[in-house]
């Protein structure tokens, strides 16, 4: 399963060393050159080089190895691609010399780096991959700890009466840039993982990002009997039972595949409660060492940095006592005398009763405790205020670093060309310093505009092209073929809202007054439309009949054809989404968005956000990059704040997108119009971006959790 091209032609053979790196992914000059290496394969492949070299003709590659633009352009990837591992004079190594040694290790159930890999679910994936990209462009020694589901998530199809349905894949390994881990001595590492009364065996794969490597556990190996063999399957799939059993291999055993492989971390970063077992894994290690309890628990906890991004409490994973010692029964070792006081350390009750509550677990075994937004960081203090008895909660140890995006990975091609034409190619090493983005206003409206209708037709080739292969391949109805866009209009002001369905998320606010938004949709001369996309959780009945009401909508003739859901939702098509749609939607019910990153994208490539000021707008909405939605009401009476939500929405639609979108001067650009894009890029690319936020986190969480080890070290 290890890729490897044998066709290549000695002068360009390290192109297979470029496809399996997903470096190339968020690097202009790599993306560049497959797009080159043969156009109809990139776009039929969904951009991914592995499944590219896979099938091009022997033909083709050995015209392309004589072509002197081409191999100019490859090798300018290749001298990148090498100087970004090496990384010798990096930010890490130029302000961090004394961490040289350090290794930060970061746990998180799900990856988003590529589609290619679809290891991912939505935001949390997302958030992940970049963390890694931005890792990596910084230098920084930091591996990744995950699992290589061989199903990964599910495809999602839409009937004609609008329900979602889920049907799953199995995985192409030789089409993915994965390989086997390979231990320093040349075997093939496989970790084992005490599971009940049982061992459960996981091979573990290797996946590089740039500097970064990912390490993927699979327990979809011939040692594992056929119900083990099915642990690692799916992401989120099955019962309570089959997550608390994929979270404990998660944590031992992602734990026990980074000793396999000599990686002996400084920092353990787990990113969300999901691998919060990592900590129960090296308690143990360090009592079976020798140490105390106390102790061992004493250094876990100095070098533990734990990340939350839930709201609400049903949110995080709770698991009944009994299940956790069923399945925990083989894992206590060393810990037996000890047990007790480790389920303690999960004991919360989050309005259901005491559980073991994975969130307070890891909160309690980690100094280093974060929220993803400002307003985050208030709602998850209120909510685990009984950790720490008697602690004012203004006072409470859990920081707020907003999420960013990694800006070369979401940045348009048009949008990026821009920027090296007007502010210079060192943007990309600029990323996060204000005053160098103060520039962007200086960008002539013109160029401007015109990348945005380039970046609006690509969005409209695209769901012209996936309702065409509907309407061929599916066999799709009339309705069904107007509900998945063919009738949007190119040159209109286009909405969009992409995310996941679930009911806080209030997918079909907008909808709230039909007559209305209908008059907003087909306005004489000044139409408007609404491109939605979007998974509702499998098991989440009310976010499947959330998404039904919408694309019900979509194939309402009151609409006009003004409506459309691109199913499917995925990375590839969430760079268009992001690029071309003119205004980004987000109204959540307040406060139960942590975070948010879509609205980010979007503004970064000049696409307004208009949203709540819930999650990182409360703190990012200048009053001049975007729009903010306020009904002026709150509490639990949900049908007067959606009602005077919904109005708030309609009003700044009527009175101030809609007229400013189609205020043109003479040569039809929108003037005012640029002004609040530019100040959308300007605002968000240096405050919102992972350049920001990575850094911060060096500087507030992990050279503390560095130098905290170090102090507190392995008492007896």
């Amino acid at each position: 399963m290890t890729a490897s091209f044998p066709g290549l032609p000695d002068r360009i053979k390290d192109l297979g060393e470029l496809a399996s790196d997903l470096w190339w992914s968020w690097h202009y000059r790599a993306r560049d050159l497959f797009r080159r290496l043969d156009y109809t394969l990139w776009r039929s492949t969904a951009h991914n080089p592995v499944s590219m070299l896979r099938q091009i003709s022997q033909e083709r590659l050995d015209a392309i190895s004589h072509d002197r633009a081409f191999l100019a352009l490859y090798d300018d990837a290749l001298r990148d691609h090498r100087a970004a591992r090496a990384s010798h004079d990096s930010w890490w190594s130029q302000t961090h010399a004394d961490a040289a040694k350090s290794t930060i290790a970061y746990f998180s159930a799900e990856f988003a780096l590529h589609q290619s890999l679809p290891i991912y679910a939505g935001g949390l994936g997302v958030l992940a991959g970049d963390f890694c990209k931005e890792a990596s462009d910084l230098g920084m020694p930091f591996v990744g700890v995950g699992f290589m589901y061989p199903q990964g998530y599910f495809h999602q199809r839409v009937t004609a009466d609008g329900w979602q349905e889920e049907t799953y894949e199995i995985l192409n390994w030789n089409d993915t840039p994965t390989r086997p881990a390979i231990h320093p001595d040349g075997s093939r590492c496989i970790v084992s993982v005490p599971l009940g009364t049982r061992t459960v065996h996981a091979a573990v794969w290797q996946v590089r990002a740039g500097k970064v490597r990912l390490f993927l556990l699979d327990t979809d190996i011939e040692e594992n009997a056929p119900w083990d063999r099915g642990l690692s399957a799916r992401l989120y799939g099955g019962n309570q039972d089959l997550r608390l059993q994929q979270e404990i291999v998660l944590g031992l055993g992602g734990v026990r595949a980074l000793k396999a492989m000599g990686i002996e971390p400084s920092v353990w970063h787990l990113n969300e409660g999901h691998a919060a077992f990592v900590t129960l894994q090296r308690i143990w290690d360090h009592i079976e060492q020798g140490a105390s309890f106390d102790s061992a628990l004493a250094y876990v906890r100095a070098s533990t940095v734990f990340t939350t991004h839930t709201p609400v409490p049903a949110g995080h994973d709770a698991f009944p006592f009994p299940l956790v010692e069923t399945h925990m029964a083989g894992a206590w070792g060393g810990l037996g005398e000890h047990r007790e006081r480790f389920m303690a350390l999960g004991a919360h009750d989050n309005g259901m009763g005491t559980q073991f509550n994975m969130t307070a677990l890891a909160m309690r075994t980690a100094a280093g405790v974060n929220a993803v937004s400002q307003l985050h960081g208030e709602v998850t203090r209120s909510m685990f205020t009984s950790l720490w008895p008697g602690t004012p909660r203004e006072a409470l140890p859990i920081k707020a670093v907003t999420n960013g995006v990694h800006a070369n990975t979401w940045i348009a091609a048009h949008m990026g060309k821009l920027f090296d034409q007007f502010l210079g190619t060192e943007w990309r090493a600029r990323i996060d310093e204000p005053e160098f983005w103060d520039r962007v206003l200086d960008i002539p409206d013109e160029d401007l505009w015109n990348v945005r209708m380039a970046m609006r037709n690509d969005l409209f080739r695209v769901i012209r092209d996936r309702a065409r292969e509907r309407w061929t391949t599916d066999r799709v109805s009339g309705a069904q073929a107007v509900a998945i866009g063919t009738l949007l209009d190119p040159t209109a002001l286009t909405i969009g809202f992409a995310r996941r369905f679930t009911a806080y998320k209030r997918p079909d606010l907008i909808f709230r007054n039909p007559a209305r938004l209908a008059a907003i949709l087909s306005a004489l001369r000044r139409p408007v439309q609404i491109v939605f996309a979007g998974k509702a959780h499998p098991a989440d009945e009310d976010g499947k009949r959330h998404l039904q009401q919408v694309y019900r909508r979509a194939s309402d003739p009151a609409y006009g054809g003004r409506v459309a859901f691109v199913d499917d939702y995925d990375l590839h098509v969430a760079q268009y989404l992001v690029h071309g749609c003119d205004v980004w939607l987000n109204n959540p019910r307040k406060p139960l968005e942590a975070s948010g990153t879509s609205g980010m994208k979007a503004s970064i490539n000049g696409v307004p956000h208009l949203s709540i000021g819930d999650g990182w707008w409360a703190e990012g909405f200048s009053g001049s990059n975007g729009w903010l939605i306020d009904g002026g009401r709150s509490g639990g009476n949900h049908d007067e704040v959606d009602d005077a939500d919904a109005d708030a929405l309609y009003a700044l639609l009527e009175q101030q997108v809609v007229p400013m979108f189609y205020d043109r001067d003479a040569h039809d650009v929108p003037r005012v119009w640029l002004r609040t894009v530019k100040e959308a890029i300007r605002t968000v690319m240096p405050m919102f971006t992972t350049r920001r936020m990575m850094k911060q986190y060096v500087d507030e969480l992990y050279s503390p959790a560095i130098a905290a080890a170090t102090r507190v070290g392995l008492g007896d």
